[in-house]
């Protein structure tokens, strides 16, 4: 076991094979987005993978935290958006364009009465018993003047609801997710423009610092505050990918009064792989092409590219959750990998 950049544990997943005997699947070593990990660990995955002629193992790491990992011997890097993967190629070079088979938006998970709370005080609006969206602006301007859950109408400390307004993020540093959150964050006060200049970067950067200093200590994941909210602690409000509550229903687990708010400006994560030889390359190919591959992707949540019909067809079934399309949810460009890194380090302070 290895640890990389703090963040996490080496893994291997795939099977094991014999790679001089010349008949096995080629293996090919890369570094993963933490969120990717179950994807690669799926045995229905390992066995299309291998139909294709093709051994995975993988590692999970930071998203921001892969230009930390020395990549030599690896093939592919897959992180969560395409900043990181700008930043990868930029430093090791690639092997033809990065591919990106598959993507998931941003989302907040509130419980229901949390939700209720936000609707009343019109810093939300409810779609159903489930979903609804977030009105970021007034959500940041809330956060901004530190409002606190006791002074929203309804809110009750025996429900969860006291203390400062905010959301769970993770560390914007080494999380592709976190990173994401400032991103939206800063294009809603940046009047709809993206954070391109120093200028832009210091007029944001009063607001993304009361975003992340109000949590405290941030997990290097978005898996830890998923799991948490799931499992009925932690903070009322958390940011997670759609994927994570798409894979958790389709699975067949039960939400319970979770209530997914698509914010109404958001960053959608695009899953971006980097392909180092022509083995990471070949990934990038099938992970995108093949059909088997596609349909395991949805299973774990994610949106693949180029089609909707998959993933309407999957979710169907929860669609008191999840919406099946993206309409009347803006999409914020993100910043570049450089301006990103320094907005993420001015809120880290």
């Amino acid at each position: 076991m290895l640890l990389l950049a703090g963040v996490g544990a080496a893994v291997v997943v795939g099977r094991d094979t014999d790679d001089e005997g010349g008949g096995g699947p080629a293996t090919v070593s890369g570094v993963i987005g933490s969120e990717k990990a179950e994807f690669f660990a799926d045995p229905e995955v390992v066995a299309a993978l291998a139909d294709e002629g093709l051994t995975v193992r993988a590692q999970p790491v930071g998203s921001w935290a892969m230009d930390d990992v020395d990549l030599a011997g690896h093939d592919f890097a897959f992180p969560s958006s395409q900043g990181p993967a700008d930043a990868l190629r930029a430093d090791h070079g690639d092997v033809g364009a990065p591919l990106r088979p598959f993507y998931s938006p941003l989302v907040v998970l509130a419980h229901r009465q949390a939700a209720e709370v936000l609707a009343a005080n019109g810093l939300a609006s409810l779609e159903g018993a489930n979903v609804g969206r977030l009105a970021m602006a007034e959500y940041l301007a809330a956060v901004e003047e530190g409002r606190t859950w006791q002074e929203l109408d309804g809110a009750l400390a025996q429900d969860g609801l006291s203390g400062a307004l905010y959301v769970s993020s993770t560390d914007p540093l080494t999380s592709n997710s976190g990173a994401l959150y400032l991103a939206a964050a800063s294009f809603v006060a940046n009047d709809g423009q993206v954070v391109a200049d120093d200028a832009a970067i210091e007029r944001t950067a009063p607001l993304l610092r009361t975003l992340v200093r109000v949590q405290g200590t941030q997990q290097s994941s978005s898996d830890g505050p998923f799991r948490d909210f799931v499992s009925g602690i932690g903070n009322p409000l958390v940011l997670a990918y759609e994927s994570q509550v798409a894979s958790l229903l389709i699975g067949g687990a039960g939400a319970g009064d979770m209530v997914v708010l698509y914010p109404d400006t958001t960053a959608t994560s695009d899953h971006t792989l980097v392909p180092l030889t022509e083995g990471g390359r070949r990934l990038g190919e099938v992970l995108t092409n093949d059909p088997e591959l596609r349909r395991l992707a949805v299973r774990h949540g994610f949106r693949p590219q180029g089609a909707t019909a998959e993933f309407t067809e999957a979710t169907a079934a929860h669609s008191g959750y999840l919406r099946d399309g993206l309409d009347g949810v803006r999409q914020a460009p993100v910043p570049t990998a450089d301006v990103l890194r320094a907005m993420a380090e001015r809120a880290r302070g």
